[in-house]
């Protein structure tokens, strides 16, 4: 009955980026749909989401320009860094993200990449309407705000 520890490391990349730019309205997490150079990238957590967004073709979620950097100890059978992916969601799920998606001003932004415990990728998703300008800078005197009340806690 002994359980032996692992030695995975944790990986979790941020869109750190969204948050400022995006007012979330839903989050999904989906799967990652990669080839073998892929995951061990992004185990290797040489992964960037700034870019990246996603859009339906054909009734099927994909992402394009997200980076997953080549994996450094392949020989020839590397990936490309940019490709488009799919991603893996169920239908209820597909089908709420579309008729939302049609929806003016609203896009599918990627928030962050994690490696669960059974060794999968997945992709935390979210349906999210961009600030404007004025709402950025509310966020900024928010994020001030906290910051300040931390260092009079300590």
């Amino acid at each position: 009955m002994n359980k032996k520890p692992t030695l995975q490391k944790i990986i979790n990349i941020k869109n750190k980026k969204a948050s400022y730019e995006f007012e979330f309205i839903d989050k999904f997490v989906a799967g990652l749909v990669l080839t073998g150079t892929e995951i061990k990238s992004i185990r290797e957590g040489k992964v960037s989401l700034t870019e990246a967004f996603c859009y339906f073709r054909r009734e099927e979620l994909y992402i394009k320009q997200m980076h997953i950097a080549p994996y450094t100890m392949a020989a020839s059978y590397n990936h490309d860094a940019v490709r488009e992916r799919k991603l893996l969601l169920n239908k209820k799920e597909l089908n709420k993200l579309q008729t939302k998606f049609a929806e003016k001003g609203l896009s599918i932004i990627p928030l962050r990449i994690f490696v669960n415990d059974r060794g999968l990728a997945k992709m935390e998703i979210a349906l999210a309407k961009g600030k404007k300008v004025h709402d950025k800078r509310d966020s900024i005197k928010e994020k001030d705000a906290k910051r300040d009340l931390q260092r009079m806690a300590y």
